[in-house]
């Protein structure tokens, strides 16, 4: 069973909005912080926005007051709302679970999705 399976990519203008999907299995949803991650061409991996099973959430400055993390628990969901896309946010999205707890370092997010992609023009 695939743990994590991303969603909602696609390509996009500057301005316009996204929402990205993740489906988790019950054992990666329920791990204390589920979190979102991008890569751009030739660039690391960077998180974007993190949350944890308590609801509090956290920001990369370059989202903040664009993008917003939730979670439907009734179906194990997390989402990524990204409003007034910028092209500089074109990236490979990728949903990842920690059980230590919310940090930015990819290195405390062992389980990862395969990734979708979102692509921004100017």
């Amino acid at each position: 069973q695939v743990p994590l399976v991303e969603s909602g990519g696609g390509s996009v203008q500057a301005g316009g909005s996204l929402r990205l999907s993740c489906v988790a299995s019950e054992a990666f949803y329920s791990k204390p912080c589920m979190a979102w991650f991008r890569q751009a061409p030739g660039k690391g991996r960077e998180g974007v926005a993190t949350t944890s099973t308590y609801g509090a959430t956290n920001y990369a400055e370059s989202v903040k007051g664009r993008f917003t993390v939730s979670r439907d628990n009734a179906v194990n969901t997390l989402y990524l709302q990204m409003n007034d896309l910028k092209p500089d946010d074109t990236a490979m999205y990728y949903c990842a679970a920690s059980a230590v707890g919310c940090q930015w370092s990819e290195a405390y997010f062992p389980d990862w999705g395969q990734g979708t992609q979102v692509t921004v023009s100017s």
